[in-house]
């Protein structure tokens, strides 16, 4: 085997980890590839002579790479609220990458992007993959303490701030677990079992086929209005919304709408469906789970 063809196999060695890395701090498979490619390119001109550790080395230039698409693309001011993915929201979504969404956390990709380019590298870094924070100083062109201040910052976005107790806060996510659940599969009966009998469902008009009503009243219309959302249902997940258990709809990640629901003795009183972009901006977002560091590799599609 020549140093080319050893080189390029210890690259593939740790292919796995870099596109975890990347996708992570991109959201974007297709980014996340590219950056992946130009780790590659600048690993091939370098050669592996002088470098001690390889898997380091290539998690520095992964991540320099993603920091500087993460500015390009802050700096175009590109909108990641309330528009429809290329492939749409009903079941076109590339299927390798709605696994990894789904393996990551379709709520945890949402947050992500409400950071900075340097708070969402560093939290990725040290949150999800315990890289030390000596090493992400040195990424970020900042001191260990403010490398230490980024991904707290961070953190605290991504937790959010409940804004009720943890029992009750557990107690409201089952009955929204069991609403996304129904609304999926499309169960009408289960849908009436969570709904209040006086249930109020209100959505901004972008939400909603053309012609179909802002509000629904009683617990039959809004299961039926909700079934025939089913689709979006798909790319639901539950997150905090405004400190309360909510939901976020997210194909690939990428926030198309937000639910703001109202949880009284154990059923649903009311949901509302936001997704003009402007409103979906002022709404405080976090998941529910703390994000674990280490990295495995997402089921195969």
């Amino acid at each position: 085997m020549d140093v080319d063809d050893e080189l390029a196999r210890r690259f593939e060695e740790r292919r796995g980890l870099l596109r975890a890395v990347a996708y992570r701090m991109l959201g974007s498979l297709g980014e996340a590839d590219d950056a992946v490619q130009e780790t590659w390119l600048r690993l091939s001109r370098t050669g592996a002579d002088g470098i001690e550790n390889l898997s380091g080395w290539l998690t520095t230039v992964v991540s320099r790479v993603c920091l500087d698409m993460l500015r390009s693309r802050a700096a175009r001011r590109e909108e990641p609220y309330g528009d429809e993915p290329p492939e749409g929201a009903g079941g076109r979504v590339p299927e390798e990458e709605a696994v990894l969404a789904d393996s990551v956390g379709l709520a945890l990709l949402v947050v992500l992007d409400t950071l900075s380019p340097l708070e969402r590298v560093a939290f990725v870094l040290h949150d999800l993959f315990a890289v030390p924070f000596d090493r992400i100083a040195h990424i970020v062109d900042r001191s260990q303490p403010a490398a230490k201040k980024l991904a707290s910052r961070a953190r605290r976005k991504v937790r959010g701030a409940p804004v009720s107790s943890g029992a009750e806060l557990e107690r409201h996510r089952t009955v929204v677990e069991a609403f996304l659940s129904a609304a999926r599969g499309g169960d009408l009966g289960a849908l009436l079992d969570v709904l209040a009998p006086d249930v109020v469902r209100r959505a901004d008009p972008a939400a909603l086929p053309a012609g179909a009503p802002t509000e629904l009243r009683g617990a039959r219309a809004v299961a039926r209005g909700t079934i025939a959302l089913r689709e979006r249902a798909r790319f639901a997940a539950v997150a905090l919304v405004d400190g309360r258990v909510g939901a976020v709809v997210a194909p690939r990640g990428r926030l198309l709408s937000a639910l703001r629901i109202g949880v009284e003795d154990g059923r649903i009183a009311s949901y509302e469906v936001v997704a003009a972009p402007e409103r979906l901006r002022l709404l405080r977002l976090a998941v529910l789970d703390a994000p674990e560091a280490g990295f495995s590799p997402p089921p195969t599609p």
